[in-house]
């Protein structure tokens, strides 16, 4: 479980954060030091002077009278919540009014980015079924999100997936042309919209913090332009808003964030193979053109694009031809192998297979090499680009949803 930053110089009218223990895991009792001068909003049945007007002794005995005891402030309540494990947010709801509006208004996931305390997600669609599903990142929870209602053409045909803040984004093609549907998570329901600026299906995409990048693609019509066009989604008012063309028209590539980059890699045009990435810079407003960036490993025919992911700001690339986990030499524009990846990417031309940053961790979904048959496979490392060591661990999950073939995977980090 990703781990907050601790809470320090909370203070609130009529109440110190010293006496209270904020640093404190999912497993812990909040220990509160009732017997503090200093005491937070009272409750409002609380009457503490007698016909005097004179304050009772605080060592009058209190028995079982919970109208005494003091409650937290608005405030402080907030930050507790925010610091549940958002598996658990579903019990807030039923706390109180106030609860469930902090959930609906997404006011919870703003202080949690306040206070620096994010916890990824998984989200997956797998063919067979209907739905997308949301995996804590030891895939220890799983939840079924409700049912994407859209028509059969969107349901049954090929999606694109990314993450932008607490919204989901799923680009598809519906009966009437391509849309995009929105799942937020403060209110755990789908919306249709926005439109892309530029409708485009097959293209690269990234997210940085509370942004998604998509670049490149092709139009959905019999013509089948491909793009390079490139646009960026910001998910707090809702709307995508245009960027510079890339140098290359690019379908079926690849894109990730790093170094305050937004990164396409490969991909195929008119010409074929793509072998060349290029990179946008948001500080000069420019794409900068990579000669040969993927140049021993292009996207042949009938391939997926490249199965990309940065953890520590270094770049890996799953190999699909060959099976093989590479990470990328910044200063030499080449690629290092590290070894084989405990899944068979090659099964399917890379189709079907899962690879994503998650925090400081590789995550692999894929059919199991050490299985005979197409069964789901999870594994978890932490790369070492220096010393070249990767050491895989298994991640158990008897999810039904992951017993086939993946069509969709992305990782939203709040």
């Amino acid at each position: 479980m990703a781990q907050g930053s601790n809470l320090t110089d909370v203070e609130d009218e009529g109440c110190n954060a010293r006496d209270f223990d904020l640093n404190f895991s999912y497993n812990d009792w909040i220990k509160l030091n009732t017997s503090a001068r200093k005491r937070t909003r009272m409750s409002e049945n609380d009457n503490r002077s007698d016909q005097n007007g004179s304050c009772r002794s605080s060592e009058e005995p209190q028995d079982a009278d919970y109208s005494r005891i003091s409650s937290l402030s608005y405030e402080l309540e907030s930050l507790i919540f925010a610091r549940f494990p958002r598996s658990e947010y579903w019990k807030l709801r039923s706390v109180n009014k106030r609860c469930s509006t902090l959930l609906q208004t997404g006011d919870l996931y703003k202080i949690r980015k306040e206070i620096g305390f994010k916890e990824p997600s998984i989200f997956i669609s797998a063919s067979g079924e209907n739905t997308w599903w949301s995996f804590d990142r030891e895939f220890k929870s799983c939840n079924r999100l409700p049912i994407l209602p859209s028509d059969p053409c969107f349901v049954f045909g090929d999606k694109e997936s990314l993450c932008a803040g607490t919204h989901l984004l799923v680009s598809g093609k519906e009966i009437d042309g391509l849309v995009v549907w929105r799942y937020e998570l403060s209110k755990s329901q789908w919306y249709k919209g926005p439109p892309m600026t530029t409708p485009r299906c097959l293209f690269a995409s990234a997210t940085c913090g509370s942004y998604a990048y998509v670049a490149g693609g092709r139009a959905a019509d019999l013509r089948g332009e491909i793009y390079y066009t490139a646009e960026k989604y910001n998910p707090e008012n809702r709307s995508w808003e245009p960027l510079p063309r890339m140098r290359r028209r690019r379908q079926l590539c690849a894109g990730c964030y790093m170094d305050g980059k937004f990164y396409v890699i490969g991909g195929r045009n008119e010409d074929g193979e793509l072998t060349c990435g290029e990179y946008f810079d948001e500080t000069r407003n420019v794409w900068e053109l990579i000669p040969d960036m993927v140049k021993d490993d292009p996207v042949r025919s009938s391939h997926s694009p490249p199965l990309l992911a940065v953890v520590n700001n270094e770049l890996y690339l799953l190999e699909t031809s060959t099976n093989q986990l590479k990470v990328y030499l910044k200063k030499t524009n080449k690629w290092k192998s590290l070894g084989p990846v405990p899944v068979r990417a090659n099964c399917h031309r890379g189709w079907g297979v899962a690879f994503k940053s998650l925090g400081n961790e590789l995550l692999v979904i894929g059919a199991a090499s050490v299985s005979c048959h197409n069964q789901m496979a999870i594994y978890a490392c932490c790369p070492d680009s220096v010393s070249g060591e990767v050491k895989w661990r298994y991640i158990e999950s008897g999810g039904s949803c992951l017993r086939n073939f993946i069509l969709n995977c992305c990782v939203m980090v709040a």
